[in-house]
């Protein structure tokens, strides 16, 4: 891991465990910040269990063709606004709960969830070998807000700005989670070096998916942010299997998302790829 993930998360990883991140977001306490100059995650519990091999056959894993991650009408796993009639309605309307604003507010906390979902599974964990930390957690949550702020960005500045709401809500969840971490007198420094770490992941994947970029680099980027944790630039033979096959994973969301239709997208309807072992895909359920 790079150098400055040392100096942020070595303290942070003897403190008491992080709560998980299913708690409500107080929308009045979120400080506006802006991740759209570059691209644009926090905690989670703490897991000191060592990880076990992987059972499953990586050289297989995410070679199929790419496909859309919208949830279908009709599932139990979407979530829809309320429909209110009458005077229910227009009271609601003179609170502006059908404003711009609050449906943009709603959108990006069904999104951030579906990243803490991915992120929280104990399966992404066991799929990829690694141990639930404080760090890897971050890291991954790194990646798959990466992933979404990335897609919303492709729809111009409505995009960019349901973006920063994401951003915020997760901004704000991390403040809290560190925070009940016992990081309270330099809570400020530790958030401007885990806002460091965030920046500068998402600016190297950036770069890696440019089309002058080799298919090594992304491999090279998911070990130095995710698996790396003695400042190496490259996997060594032992775990390159799995970090190829994690770089072909997100590839692939990467291409699942680009067939994702804007109102799944907007909504949170969407879901990432399952990697539970042989379950059936929960967006069919």
């Amino acid at each position: 891991m790079l150098p400055r993930w040392s100096r942020a998360l070595t303290h942070l990883s003897k403190l008491q465990s992080l709560d998980s991140f299913g708690s409500s977001i107080h929308f009045g306490m979120i400080h506006r910040q802006s991740y759209a100059a570059v691209a644009p995650a926090a905690a989670d519990s703490i897991d000191k269990s060592l990880p076990t091999k992987s059972s499953v056959n990586l050289d297989k894993m995410f070679r199929s063709k790419p496909c859309s991650l919208a949830i279908p009408r009709g599932s139990p796993l979407r979530v829809e606004d309320p429909k209110y009639e009458g005077l229910k309605r227009v009271i609601l309307k003179m609170m502006l709960f059908y404003s711009k604003q609050s449906k943009s507010i709603r959108g990006a906390n069904v999104i951030y969830r579906r990243v803490l979902t991915q992120v929280d599974k104990p399966a992404i964990y066991e799929v990829f070998n690694l141990e639930k930390t404080f760090q890897t957690t971050f890291s991954l949550l790194v990646l798959h807000m990466w992933l979404c702020l990335r897609r919303l960005k492709a729809e111009g500045k409505e995009g960019v700005e349901l973006g920063q709401y994401v951003y915020e809500i997760y901004n704000h969840d991390v403040e809290l989670r560190v925070s009940k971490a016992g990081v309270n007198l330099l809570l400020t420094k530790w958030m401007k070096e885990l806002e460091k770490i965030f920046y500068g992941n998402i600016v190297a994947y950036d770069a890696a998916l440019l089309p002058e970029a080799t298919r090594e680099e992304l491999t090279e980027v998911i070990w130095r942010n995710i698996f790396s944790d003695d400042g190496t630039s490259k996997p060594d033979a032992a775990a390159l299997r799995t970090v190829q096959a994690m770089e072909r994973y997100v590839r692939r969301e990467v291409s699942c998302l680009s067939l994702t239709d804007k109102e799944a997208m907007f909504s949170g309807n969407f879901m990432f790829t399952p990697l539970e072992n042989s379950s059936p895909d929960p967006r069919k359920r």
